[in-house]
């Protein structure tokens, strides 16, 4: 009878996560990617996409750099 108890409990259990597992998976949506970055065309392959981003990066590396740091006030 025990034993009967701890499988139905397993089972119950195994639906519960399968339903939360369920609503997660439909739950996952696309992430927008950030202001500066523009998408790649229809048409694109993964390799195309992947040097856009490259050069997207880049720029945004090279313009941060090109910043003046603001100077601590000296005492």
């Amino acid at each position: 009878m025990r034993g009967l108890f701890g499988i139905v409990g397993l089972l119950l259990t195994l639906a519960v996560i399968g339903i939360l597992a369920k609503k997660q998976m439909g739950a996952i949506t696309a992430v927008a990617p950030p202001a500066g970055f523009s998408s790649a065309p229809a048409g694109a392959t993964v390799q195309q996409q992947s040097q856009l981003i490259q050069q997207q990066v880049k720029q945004s590396v090279e313009s941060t750099m090109q910043q003046a740091r603001p100077m601590p006030d000296e005492k």
